[in-house]
């Protein structure tokens, strides 16, 4: 199924001091390099966020920089060509071609404008998601709001439960510790995740 990628990689990471969040290594990998890697088939690789060095991928800013979810995803669907899109975190080092794969199949059921994965406790994981671009453009025409939540939850996509914690993300630096010592195998990982 045809789709780009657009991978939000430009918070601020008050909880890591600042650091460079997608910058981190993970089993010898960034995080954002990781999640790139998730998504081998899309079209359009759009990262937003400040430039790099990453052959492949295509960068852009939200206005203003930092600005939250909503203008980052703004920025990034501007540049989607295809009519599917993978919304995606750069901070998820457990997510895998095989997840990215069944949102795509979730997302073409008849009738649905997408796909979100749900953790451990039901809770839809926003930018872990695949959705027809059409209808992000469509919700994002008048939304004035700041929350992701509140854009695409009216969206009623088909919510999705995984093996695994592939929709785990890495806020703080204790995410990174706990996660290395499960030596980089999320079936090592305790339930709910490294948080």
């Amino acid at each position: 199924m045809r789709h780009d990628a657009i991978i939000l990689a430009g918070g601020a990471a008050t909880r890591m001091g600042g650091r460079d969040k997608p910058g981190l290594l993970v089993g010898g990998r960034t995080l954002l390099e990781r999640v790139m890697a998730a998504v081998p088939r899309a079209e359009r690789l759009i990262v937003v966020g400040p430039p790099r060095d990453l052959p492949g991928a295509l960068f852009t800013r939200e206005d203003p920089p930092g600005g939250g979810p909503v203008p980052a995803l703004r920025a990034g669907l501007a540049l989607v060509a295809a009519p599917r899109v993978a919304l995606l975190a750069g901070d998820l080092p457990l997510l895998l071609p095989e997840h990215v794969g069944a949102l795509l199949d979730a997302a073409s059921e008849e009738g649905a404008a997408g796909a979100v994965l749900l953790d451990d406790d039901g809770r839809e994981q926003w930018l872990t998601g695949v959705w027809r671009a059409a209808a992000l453009r469509a919700a994002l025409e008048d939304y004035e709001g700041r929350s992701l939540h509140g854009l695409l939850a009216p969206l009623a996509p088909v919510r999705l439960r995984l093996p695994g914690t592939p929709w785990l993300d890495c806020d703080t630096m204790d995410d990174l510790r706990r996660l290395a010592q499960t030596g980089d195998d999320p079936q090592r990982l305790p339930k709910g995740g490294v948080a």
